[in-house]
């Protein structure tokens, strides 16, 4: 039998390409577990007030269409986690990422959003710090903007451990707080206070798309 030699480029291409399938196939990275399964919205409801029809699901993507489908949000609580998700943003797309929050309220305030936004549309362009993308919205701002531009996937991770939340855009920490050195915001941000909840993406402005979403308890 003859034998075929592999060119030594292809051979070490092989590893990317099976990374790249595994992406694909939405396998969880190690310790992780899928919160989306690339074909349909199990395991996820809107909140009080959110319009389900407003989300979807396709070719694995996770999509909102614009405004009123309020928060989309996972059906069972977490505490203490670690979360990745990619994100895709339209030009002046403005979303976020629930956290720690009840089925009621806005989870800017009765839980944590850290925001998802396109930061360099103009529109934008007079924010407070803590309005953009990574902030834990209306409580700290991130240390830098490592955002993409507006129709380029990009990455977060966040990490909230009992009082320490920790955010990672991009490949860049931005955000490393603990919460009971915020108490002046406990009143208009109450979520602060809470241990669980769920967790959330949101319906803001234009269609915004999701993929590898991922959570691991810790």
């Amino acid at each position: 039998m003859r034998r075929v030699l592999l060119p030594i480029a292809l051979i070490l291409a092989l590893p990317l390409v099976s990374r790249a399938v595994a992406d694909k196939d939405n396998v969880a990275p190690e310790g992780f577990t899928a919160l989306f399964n690339g074909k349909d919205l199990t395991g996820w409801k809107v909140n009080d007030g959110g319009k389900m029809e407003r989300w979807g699901a396709e070719k694995g993507i996770l999509y909102v269409e614009g405004e009123g489908g309020g928060w989309l949000m996972t059906e069972k609580e977490y505490g203490d986690f670690e979360v990745r998700v990619d994100f895709k943003l339209p030009k002046a797309g403005n979303s976020g990422v629930g956290l720690r929050s009840p089925m009621k309220g806005d989870p800017a305030y009765v839980g944590m959003e850290i925001q998802l936004l396109d930061d360099g549309a103009d529109e934008y362009k007079d924010l407070k710090p803590f309005q953009y993308t990574g902030s834990i919205y209306g409580v700290v701002p991130p240390a830098k903007r490592v955002t993409k531009p507006a129709g380029e996937w990009q990455t977060i991770h966040i990490r909230a451990n009992g009082r320490q939340v920790m955010v990672e855009l991009n490949g860049t920490k931005i955000v490393d707080a603990n919460l009971d050195d915020h108490k002046d915001k406990f009143k208009d941000h109450s979520g602060l206070t809470r241990e669980k909840g769920h967790l959330g993406l949101q319906s803001h402005t234009g269609r915004v798309e999701f993929r590898n979403i991922y959570v691991k308890p810790l």
